[in-house]
C-alpha cells in the first residue's frame, strides 16, 4: 500500500508546479483523497484532468493504490 506521503511525492513528480493536498479518508491507509491545483489543467476537460492524475501512478492503481478520490482545478 502507498502512504499519503508517497502519493504526494508521486503527484509532485508529475505536477511540479501544483498545490497538492492528500488526505487519508478513513484513517486506514487504504482510502485517500487528493486535490491537485495546477495550471496544467487550464482548458483541459475535467475527465482528462483526472486521467492525468491517475496516469501519474501507472500500474500502481488498483494494486499499491487501492482507492483515490480526485479533485482537480486550476489556480484561481
Amino acid at each position: 500500500m502507498m502512504t499519503a506521503e508517497e502519493i504526494e511525492k508521486t503527484l509532485r513528480g508529475a505536477f511540479p508546479d501544483a498545490e497538492i493536498v492528500v488526505e487519508d479518508l478513513a484513517g486506514d491507509g487504504d482510502h485517500f483523497a487528493c486535490e491537485v491545483v495546477s495550471e496544467r489543467f487550464r482548458g483541459v476537460p475535467r475527465v482528462k484532468q483526472h486521467k492525468l492524475v491517475y496516469e501519474a501512478f501507472g500500474s500502481r492503481v488498483g494494486t499499491e493504490l487501492h482507492a483515490l478520490a480526485v479533485k482537480t482545478r486550476t489556480p484561481d
